[in-house]
């Protein structure tokens, strides 16, 4: 081969794979074809001391290998100390727009601090892949210490060179190499005959000189699992990691194009758009695992648990766990089935994980208090006025706040108390199911023989206040046994148990003590009474109705008072109002909101909201694609509604809405044959709350097609405002459209969307888009393809064409959200401080000890204490209680600030790390009080900063508009 000519002396090739970790095959099955791939990398590298390679950026792919290849640990341990072998820095290649910002940060940091532990880090923002680019990860990376990034989609037309300063929504910039060719630019460089070679050389240098006309050329040599050729530097070109290359351009930013934000266009790389719809319920599973992990998990062992080995080491796994399902062909949904079943699985265990340790920190609090108490915490770093279930024993089923006053209520329902029945040769052999106190999980309250009937009654409870004596119930059951030597039918109650609904203050993270008092008045059915007589407000008697499906979640907007106007129900269920917000249901089934001053939303009206629409989608896991002749059914064929609950704290409306939608679509056409389809709408109106929750859901029998929510803005408008990892978007009506790629102006928001006075809060990342002057949202899009060669928006395959029957997500599905009209704009309207309170509920949970002197007592193992509420949804009967906070009136940390969020707590060698972000247009001011002594800022991976003054219990902290802050409190 000829030696260094000018053509090759300005081409720096850099040997790499990309490494799906799981897509058109699941993880295990890629896994083999890695370790042969990196099996011959490392014999190359061990073989040539000049040869260099990166792997991809994510370090899982070097940890997948060694758990296999242990042994060849001293060998990668040594290339990357040698700089040879480039690790990190993220942990996995995340989808940027498909998991929440505080999952992106600890993806950076695990793939950071494990390269480290391998020898290094390749400092570098490497983004190879991924569809598209959220705001804040300039932010994000600077903040890391990072001073260059390197993408190839999402890029605007506008870049005309192979670098540009990108300008995240905070104002940091970094400088970002783009990869013209993508990944894959130069991965035929040295393939066909080696004579060829300078002439490949040559021609690379020409097609890449307008992009650079200064320096070296960057050649990216490698695709998709693929094995680099092991004599390339034989051609005489130079060889380098993607940080050894970019380290020599340095870091400047001057001269280069400018971007400034998100990057989703697709005029240089197709962009996938539709990974956002595919496989819908995989998103809502991820958004409620972030929350279990992020802000109940981690955040109350921190306060509750500080130091404790399990919690640490528990949370450690569910953030693994949760981290790798956020790959960029793994939450997408644009992976075959297999793979989709494998990540579900992997959620589902990163939230029972962090259920586990939300466990953990109920047994140690729930025993601090007596029986009759009933402990309710506040996740978020502000005061809560709000709605709480709690089960309570029918006989006392009131409830008194800590200065003995009534607590305001509304009785829901009665759980059923017939456990089971068995049937027993001897009554004697009872004795050998009965373990101390504790019969399936619950304590023994009381027992009946009854000789005469054949029959002996056990009654058991979680709430029972008193013991019992056991040589009491075994001279019980030994005497029955003796009066009737036959068989015995046992029978097992529960105790009496009602479900209410209490509106409870709570301080900032923190508690309130709540005790249950006897019921004195007779239980009214508000379900089928008038509102005017369920009570003339929130303190008055218990009502029945909500059923535990029902849509339920935590209370009270911005300002909720601890009093608020009750919910009454319209003549015949027609509709809500709670002095804050009216609901009328119109004969369509669309409702009519009408706003109040209590909501800044006085006159801000709209009508026909939830209008849904289903049509005909012949795309695939990536891209929507309606049919040519596509059909759209809005129009039901009946309509029913039903009044479930009726205040005064709570009222739900039932909307039923009977369809028949075509059974399939090609992509000509819709078939003729129809499913009947009945859509159910739950709208659920709380005292107190300014917006109306509802629950959409259908048992999906159609296949290929999208069903989407449609709702009228109140006022034209030409731009919307999405918040989504630590930002809140403005987006226009179009997108830039490229590489043949369809414009679909739809897009992702994970916390909340505004458009025209006009606000949708969410649980989960969600589709949207504005479409004739209506804001729609994807509910669902079943498609049958992984990639579909004849996509109509897309002229090439975006992956093999394998079909996915289970991504047509057949059967019962279900999307919560809750809907306001607004005056103003978003941030005047709080949308930030609403979202916040929409998606964490408080928890409550019945105390387990003996009261204030049982403190000090080691706690018992925790029984079972079942999920979290959903988010938006049911509020909790939640794990958690406690008994101090430290702080007498107020919690252990408060956050105070206009828009400013609490993202982040946990412990950090034995402080607490506290991670906000400033969601708001303008500068703002974090002020944080607690029971703190020192306080520092931090870097985003938790190195130490410059102290911060501490004034009457007080940090206050200056924040540029979105800017993310990391603070350590000192106890």
């Amino acid at each position: 081969m000829p030696s260094e000519t000018a053509e090759t002396a300005e081409i720096v090739v850099v040997p790499h794979t990309h490494w799906d970790r799981e897509w058109y095959l699941p993880f295990q099955r890629f896994r083999a074809g890695l370790v042969r791939t990196l099996d011959e990398v490392l014999g190359i590298m061990a073989a040539d001391p000049g040869y260099r390679f990166t792997m991809d950026g994510q370090l899982a792919a070097l940890e997948d290998y060694l758990e296999v290849r242990p042994e060849r640990l001293p060998l990668v341990r040594a290339l990357v100390t040698e700089g040879r072998l480039a690790a990190g820095p993220w942990l996995v290649l995340a989808d940027s727009f498909l998991c929440s910002g505080e999952t992106l940060v600890r993806n950076l940091e695990y793939g950071v601090r494990g390269a480290e532990a391998l020898g290094g880090v390749m400092r570098v923002g490497y983004l190879p892949d991924q569809f598209g680019h959220c705001a804040q990860l300039p932010q994000i990376l600077r903040l890391a210490g990072f001073e260059h990034a390197c993408l190839w989609r999402g890029v605007p037309a506008r870049v005309d060179r192979d670098a540009f300063a990108w300008t995240g929504a905070d104002g940091s910039t970094i400088r970002t190499q783009y990869l013209p060719g993508g990944y894959a630019g130069a991965v035929a460089l040295f393939s066909g005959p080696a004579e060829a070679a300078p002439d490949r050389l040559a021609a690379f240098a020409e097609t890449m000189r307008p992009w650079n006309p200064d320096g070296p050329l960057l050649a990216m040599y490698g695709a998709d699992h693929s094995t680099p050729a092991p004599d390339i530097a034989s051609c005489g070109v130079r060889l380098a990691t993607l940080g050894d290359y970019l380290a020599g351009r340095g870091p400047s930013v001057a001269g280069l194009p400018a971007v400034t934000g998100e990057l989703r266009s697709a005029a240089r790389a197709g962009l996938l758009p539709g990974v956002v719809s595919a496989r819908v319920p995989a998103k809502r599973a991820m958004a409620r695992a972030e929350r279990v992990i992020a802000r109940y998990a981690e955040p109350l062992a921190a306060l509750w648990l500080p130091g404790d080995p399990a919690a640490a080491r528990l949370l450690e796994s569910a953030w693994r766990r949760l981290i790798t399902c956020a790959g960029h062909d793994s939450i997408t949904g644009c992976g075959a089935d297999e793979t989709a079943q494998q990540v579900a699985a992997r959620i589902a265990e990163a939230e029972q994980t962090g259920q586990a340790v939300v466990d953990l920190v109920s047994a140690s609090l729930a025993e601090r208090v007596a029986r009759d108490r009933l402990v309710v915490v506040n996740p978020s770093p502000f005061a809560r006025t709000a709605l709480v279930l709690a089960d309570l024993p029918e006989s006392r089923a009131r409830l008194l706040a800590p200065g003995g006053g009534p607590v305001p209520l509304q009785r829901l329902e009665l759980a059923p108390t017939l456990l089971g029945e068995t049937t027993v040769d001897g009554l004697a052999r009872l004795l050998g199911r009965l373990h101390d106190r504790e019969l399936s999980g619950q304590r023994i309250v009381s027992w009946e023989a009854d000789a005469a009937g054949g029959l002996f009654t056990l009654v058991v409870g979680r709430h029972a206040t008193t013991g019992y004596d056991y040589s009491a119930l075994r001279r019980a059951v030994l005497d029955g046994a003796a009066a009737r030597p036959g068989p015995w039918r046992v029978r097992t109650l529960a105790e009496p148990v009602v479900t209410v609904a209490a509106r409870v203050s709570v301080p900032p993270l923190g508690r309130t003590v709540l005790t249950t008092a006897p019921t004195t008045e007779p239980v009214v059915d508000s379900a089928a009474a008038p509102a005017a007589e369920s009570g003339a407000g929130p303190a008055a008697g218990p009502a029945t109705g909500l059923l535990p499906a029902r849509p339920r979640g935590d209370a009270s907007g911005p300002a909720a008072p601890a009093t608020a106007a009750p919910v009454r129900v319209g003549p015949g269920g027609a509709g809500l109002d709670n002095g804050l917000l009216r609901v009328t249901v119109a004969p369509d089934g669309t409702l009519s909101l009408a706003g109040s001053a209590g909501a800044g939303a006085r006159g801000a009206e709209v009508r026909g909201v939830g209008r849904i629409v289903d049509g005909g989608d012949a795309g695939d896991t990536y891209d929507h694609a309606p049919p040519r002749h596509d059909l759209l059914v809005d129009t039901p064929v009946s309509v029913e509604v039903e009044t479930l609950c009726a205040g005064p704290l709570v009222s739900v409306l039932e909307i039923r809405r009977a369809y028949r939608w075509p059974a399939w679509s090609s992509p000509d056409g819709r078939s003729e044959q129809t499913e009947a389809v009945t859509v159910t709408t739950r709208a659920e109106l709380r005292a107190g709350e300014p917006y109306l929750r509802l629950e959409t859901s259908f048992d999906n029998r159609a296949r290929d097609h999208r069903v989407r929510w449609h709702a009228p803005l109140p006022r034209p408008a030409a731009e919307s405002f999405a918040e989504g990892q630590f930002a809140v978007v403005r987006r226009g009506l179009t997108v830039e459209g490229g590489c043949g790629e369809h414009p679909l102006p739809t897009f992702p928001a994970e916390g909340f969307v505004s458009a025209g006075g006009l606000a949708v809060l969410l649980d989960q990342v969600t589709e949207y888009e504005l479409t004739g002057g209506e804001l729609a949202l994807t509910l669902l899009r079943s498609v049958g393809h992984l990639s579909r060669d004849g996509n109509a928006h897309r002229p090439e395959p975006a992956g093999p064409a394998l079909p996915t029957p289970d991504a047509q997500c057949p059967g019962p599905t279900a999307m919560r959200f809750a809907v306001l009209p607004h005056a103003g704009t978003w941030d005047e309207a709080g949308l930030p401080r609403l979202a916040e309170e929409y998606r964490h509920e408080l928890l409550a949970v019945p105390g387990s000890g003996g009261g204030p002197d049982a403190q000090d007592v080691p706690p018992a193992a925790p029984a079972p204490a079942g999920p979290l509420p959903a988010a938006g949804g049911s509020p909790g009967r939640g794990p958690l209680s406690g008994a101090g906070d430290g702080l007498p009136g107020r919690g252990p940390l408060s956050v105070e600030g206009a828009g400013v969020l609490l993202t982040a707590l946990r412990e950090r060698d034995g402080a607490l790390e506290v991670r906000l972000v400033a969601e708001h247009p303008a500068a703002t001011e974090a002020v944080l009080r607690g029971s703190f002594r020192a306080a520092r800022r931090a870097g985003l991976l938790g190195a130490a900063g410059e102290p911060l003054e501490v004034a009457g219990g007080a940090v206050r902290l200056p924040l540029r508009p979105y800017e993310i802050a990391t603070l350590h409190l000192a106890r």
